[in-house]
């Protein structure tokens, strides 16, 4: 071997630079920590982050969603609508309707992932083919055309303010009475005093239906018959009159109660009272001397709420034992017996729309909404309001009711169920709402106080919801 080649080996053997090198030239040998890059950046789109480039919010995150929180915002409604545009131009996500968006149609709200987003194509062109004329002059396409196109649902908006303001002199303040009352005929009823007067909603004429004091007496309660033309009139002594108002007279004159009557209820010619003396009694108007009563005997304390059930087959009853009973038609002994509140109850609805259901309100130590199956005598959802119940009602056209308290808050509640979600707050009042009715066509409530005064308020739609209730109480949907 040639001695100068092997004195080269032997250089590059012991790490010297060779000759023949370039003098820029570095070992193949790298440190672990440094990477082989070329001179071209490649960036990688199989990914790309669009909640941060194009402040598009993903919709199964449920801090995110699309969904506005508030229905009634309208800033809130456009700004779906625009990120629903985005997502049909940008993603492809087909969406044609916004009312898809806001039931939360998950199927809808996701987007399609492209494979490849920056490949090229026409606009115009979908992957089913022609989506837009090419003589459309919309720099949209067809899917967000319908989507502009498409219905908004109205905002609902409910007054803060009466619509009217009646007075009320001598409306007593006593949370065990019930002497406001809304005929079918669209009059109201108000007991004042030793007296009942009778408000026309069509006329606004006010005339006196009775006088007490002579009989050295006092109203307790008010309940108006199914027909709206005969008014029962509870009485401080017990007894329970019966008037004609048509004729401005009294037709009778019932008996049996040794306290004061303080819960009337009409379940066609038949009417149940509910007093101090802790029973409930049920009679028939038209033979009311020849047809025996019948008492319901249960409550160990005054009774101060009774509703009949809207198919007249079953009698809610609460006192001031914190009881609340559900009775038949037909015996004397209560089908089930509810012990969950901790104040008395006098706060109780039958749903219209739902068939055994039953809402109750508990009083000041209780502060409880409670909603019951009465088929099954089990108890469904509570919702402690934070105030003394002191009256509850179902709207007759949509799954919502109204409530109203007395302390501390001496508000007015609306509720949509069965998510309990307070639809609206009406203040006003300055003593206990204690006395709650509703219109005939369903809109508007009146609600009473001790602060003598009457108050309208529209909180209810007419138009009857189209969506059938896919509740499992409601047994006659699922008849074949």
């Amino acid at each position: 071997m040639d001695p100068e080649y092997e004195k080269r080996l032997l250089r590059q053997q012991n790490g010297q630079m060779s000759p023949y090198r370039s003098p820029i030239y570095t070992s193949p040998i790298t440190s672990p920590n440094k990477r082989m890059t070329g001179d071209r950046f490649i960036p990688s789109r199989t990914s790309p982050c669009w909640n941060i480039n194009f402040d598009i919010q993903h919709p199964q995150t449920p801090s995110s969603s699309l969904k506005s929180k508030d229905s009634n915002n309208e800033s809130s409604k456009d700004g779906l609508a625009y990120a629903a545009l985005l997502r049909n131009e940008l993603l492809s996500a087909g969406i044609e309707d916004l009312k898809d968006l806001q039931t939360g149609d998950k199927k809808v709200l996701a987007p399609k992932e492209p494979k490849n987003l920056f490949k090229f194509y026409s606009p115009r062109r979908s992957s089913s083919g022609c989506d837009t004329s090419p003589y459309s002059l919309s720099p949209v396409g067809s899917k967000s055309q319908k989507l502009l196109r498409s219905p908004r649902k109205a905002v609902r908006k409910i007054s803060k303010i009466p619509f009217k303001v009646l007075d009320a002199p001598e409306l007593q303040d006593d949370f065990y009475l019930n002497l406001v009352d809304w005929s079918s005929l669209n009059v109201l009823s108000v007991g004042l005093g030793t007296s009942v007067y009778l408000w026309s909603a069509c006329t606004s004429q006010v005339t006196r239906l009775c006088d007490l004091s002579t009989d050295n007496d006092t109203v307790t309660s008010v309940s108006w018959s199914e027909r709206g033309t005969q008014v029962a009139v509870g009485t401080n002594k017990g007894y329970v009159q019966i008037w004609d108002v048509a004729a401005s007279k009294k037709v009778h004159t019932l008996t049996g109660h040794g306290a004061r009557v303080g819960a009337l209820a009409w379940n066609g010619d038949m009417l149940s009272s509910g007093s101090r003396d802790r029973l409930i009694l049920q009679r028939d108007i038209r033979t009311p001397t020849t047809t025996p009563e019948r008492k319901l005997i249960g409550h160990k304390q005054e009774v101060c709420g009774l509703k009949w059930s809207p198919d007249h087959q079953h009698l809610a009853s609460g006192g001031n034992d914190n009881r609340l009973f559900v009775w038949n038609a037909t015996t004397s002994i209560p089908l089930q017996t509810h012990m969950e509140h901790q104040a008395a109850v006098k706060a109780i609805a039958w749903s219209p729309h739902q068939h055994g259901l039953l809402a109750s309100g508990g009083g000041t130590a209780d502060r409880c909404i409670r909603f019951w199956n009465t088929l099954t005598s089990q108890p469904l959802h509570c919702v402690d309001t934070g105030s003394q119940v002191c009256n509850l009602a179902w709207s007759k056209h949509s799954n919502e009711l109204v409530s109203t308290h007395g302390y501390s808050q001496n508000q007015i509640l609306v509720w949509k169920y069965p998510s309990l979600v307070q639809i609206a707050k009406l203040t006003g009042h300055s003593f206990r709402v204690l006395y709650l009715a509703m219109s005939p066509d369903g809109e508007a409530i009146v609600t009473g106080a001790g602060d003598e005064t009457l108050r309208f308020w529209n909180v209810f739609s007419k138009t009857r919801s189209t969506k059938e209730s896919k509740s499992v109480l409601n047994l006659f949907t699922r008849i074949r």
